[in-house]
């Protein structure tokens, strides 16, 4: 049986962060505000009134957490610019100590040994284009674009391969469906131009990174979905689901065309709410992938609906290990995954590379659950590639402890343990585990 140890030569370790969640120095250096600023400052919309105002200190601290990487023996630093450190307000020429600081990072890690992996949008946009409509309007798809090519310019020269979007799914769900994170909107179908924006959004920006001679890659959350039963209404809303979370963004990318959305109401050629319009799946399509980023937590089980707001019903998965977020344990998901989007998309289908994994454990230094849940992932992944799925690295979420959006600090990720109020790193025991587990792949595939 495959382990973690069979994962094939020249396999890269990482690890990913995200702005917003460990920079802090929000008012610095001419930083403009974000909608996660705005929304931190919304009585009740973060767990214990929690922001990302300090968060990791990262911004001040970043010589001290490349050493913690350099340690660790990492291959790739997959990290995100805060769009508002490079244009504070989202549209104009760009800020000169904003870049300074990505330049700073960037050659610190090449200083390193270590390749960044660059993501241009992880949720933080500049409230300034959410008070013009955000992604529900289709001119920030364009002032993104303007965005990747001020950084690309700056940092091209030593980085070839950036992230357009992280998880694109997330942000229109929880951020324009629900309104659970910033920018708090709760418009729920009504929201579905803010998923052709940020897909005109990646493909502009792809156009700008293309013309640079630079890769362009996109990382999205995706997830097995089983219907809890084999009943015909199980198996229905499953297939439902599975469309909204997995094919929504990923059939336009990889096939040029939006999925059956009749489940919902929108028809078997959606507009999405008239956002689509003619070429706008070609210039999704069109510049292709070099990579494709997923993000894997774990498995989802559908049900029929119990009313008629949506056509699925979301069930608890039983019998299973959970995280301290409640989080079901699903190692043989991600496997799982990743055949089902071989079998969907055959040759369309890019290089693969786990851009986010990982687990929220209790504050401990002794993490292990942690190192439980990461041998049985990175197990599961080696019977994958064993089995021919091309993936090509793996980066653990997460670096730090860090600031867990909408549950505050109140989940903890990190391969290194964050004292907040000192800001003093630990590494934890999953730290010692992830660098000699690196070590001892690099050996083998050396000798």
């Amino acid at each position: 049986m495959p382990d973690r140890h069979d994962l094939p030569a020249g396999f890269r370790w990482g690890v990913s962060t995200a702005a917003y969640q460990i920079e802090g120095a929000v008012d610095e250096d001419g930083r403009g505000p974000s909608v996660w600023d705005a929304f931190c400052a919304r009585p009740g919309a973060v767990k214990n009134g929690d922001s990302g105002r300090t968060a990791c200190d990262h911004y001040h601290r970043w010589p001290e957490d490349i050493a913690l990487m350099r340690e660790l023996g990492l291959d790739t630093y997959r990290f995100s610019l805060a769009w508002t450190r490079v244009q504070p307000t989202g549209r104009g020429p760009a800020n000169p100590a904003g870049l300074d600081f990505y330049d700073r990072l960037v050659d610190g890690l090449l200083e390193a040994g270590i390749t960044p992996l660059p993501t241009l949008f992880h949720w933080d946009l500049p409230q300034a284009l959410e008070d013009g409509g955000g992604w529900l309007h289709r001119d920030t798809a364009h002032r993104f674009a303007a965005y990747a090519a001020l950084a690309a310019d700056r940092l091209g020269d030593r980085v070839p391969a950036w992230i357009t979007l992280n998880e694109p799914f997330v942000h229109l769900v929880y951020g324009y469906a629900l309104g659970i994170h910033a920018p708090g909107r709760a418009l729920m179908l009504d929201a579905m131009p803010a998923a052709h924006h940020q897909l005109l959004g990646h493909g502009l920006a792809a156009a700008e990174l293309r013309a640079r001679g630079l890769d362009v890659l996109i990382a999205n959350n995706l997830t097995p979905v089983r219907p809890a039963t084999d009943s015909p209404a199980d198996r229905a809303a499953a297939d439902a689901y599975d469309t909204l979370h997995n094919r929504l963004f990923t059939d336009p990318l990889l096939l040029g065309r939006y999925p059956d959305l009749t489940a919902y109401g929108l028809g078997p050629d959606p507009d999405l709410g008239g956002a689509v319009r003619d070429g706008d799946l070609t210039l999704i399509h069109a510049p292709g992938l070099d990579g494709l980023g997923v993000n894997y937590y774990n498995p989802t089980r559908i049900a029929a609906p119990t009313d008629p707001g949506l056509p699925f019903a979301e069930a608890p998965i039983e019998g299973v290990p959970r995280t301290h977020f409640g989080w079901p344990v699903v190692p043989e998901g991600l496997p799982e995954l990743l055949h089902t989007l071989q079998a969907r998309y055959g040759t369309a289908l890019p290089p693969i590379t786990i851009t986010e994994n990982g687990c929220s454990t209790d504050a401990a230094l002794d993490d292990a659950f942690r190192i439980d849940y990461l041998t049985a992932h990175l197990d599961a992944l080696a019977r994958a590639t064993t089995a021919g799925i091309d993936v090509r690295g793996y980066c653990a979420w997460s670096l730090l402890d860090n600031f867990e959006w909408a549950e505050g600090y109140s989940q903890r990720f990190g391969l290194v343990h964050v004292d907040f109020a000192t800001q003093q790193r630990t590494p934890r025991a999953s730290f010692a585990w992830y660098r000699d587990l690196i070590a001892a792949h690099r050996a083998g595939n050396q000798a």
